[in-house]
């Protein structure tokens, strides 16, 4: 069944409300969510902490505190920044996998797919274990899992996050467009000596494949989804 571009707009929270609803019974099959943000906020993954984040800069600057359902890092949704594309794949569905560490390997082929028709080259969809850095516990771009997307130098431009029930997957999919770091951390509780390590660490592990190319990707997405 080929997969169909369902857009959702409003806050972030109110964007994640939305996921969460997707999974909360059957799944629907095909489905394509794409999320356009009217706001900004910090997400944070299921597991995180909340006093990762110091609540004083977010408020100053006008940017909101989220929690996904699903796991791994804190993540900076404004818009402009990224695509973000839910992916729901029923357990009945020929494309949903059993094996968690391979679940979303195709859902990484056809982000690359996509992107390499939309002018990105040099992309690789990330088939090993977990890959762990200093701040992937932290920042979720930092890190790498299976089906995530990298350009030159392992640099993530794909992340994808996995909710699973008895009734199938929820693939959480973020391409970034612009990756500054800078903006994270300056909303994140960090000492002065861990701002310093991460501000020098962090521009290396990702990258974004350029503003103003979200209709593009999402057209060629739509293509490449196996059916």
């Amino acid at each position: 069944m080929p997969f169909e571009l369902l857009r959702a707009g409003g806050t972030v929270a109110e964007l994640h409300l939305g996921s969460a609803a997707l999974v909360g019974g059957p799944l629907p099959a095909g489905v394509a969510r794409v999320h356009q943000p009217a706001d900004r906020a910090v997400v944070l993954g299921s597991g995180q902490p909340e006093d990762c984040v110091d609540r004083e800069a977010c408020a100053a600057a006008g940017v909101q505190v989220v929690r996904r359902r699903s796991g791994g890092g804190a993540v900076l949704v404004e818009p402009g920044g990224l695509v973000w594309v839910d992916l729901a794949v029923p357990s009945t569905d020929p494309r949903w996998c059993a094996d968690v560490g391979q679940a979303a390997w195709w859902v990484g082929e056809a982000w690359a797919t996509a992107l390499r028709r939309s002018g990105a080259d040099a992309l690789e969809v990330w088939k090993g274990p977990m890959l762990r850095r200093e701040w992937s516990a932290l920042v979720c771009f930092a890190g790498l899992a299976g089906g995530e997307v990298t350009g030159p130098g392992a640099r993530k431009v794909v992340g994808i996050s996995q909710r699973r029930t008895r009734h199938g997957s929820l693939f959480q999919c973020a391409c970034l467009l612009r990756w500054e770091p800078a903006a994270l951390l300056g909303l994140l509780r960090l000492t002065p000596a861990e701002r310093a390590r991460a501000a020098a660490g962090l521009p290396g592990v990702a990258q974004g494949v350029g503003p103003g190319k979200e209709e593009e990707i999402l057209a060629q997405l739509v293509q490449a989804l196996p059916q």
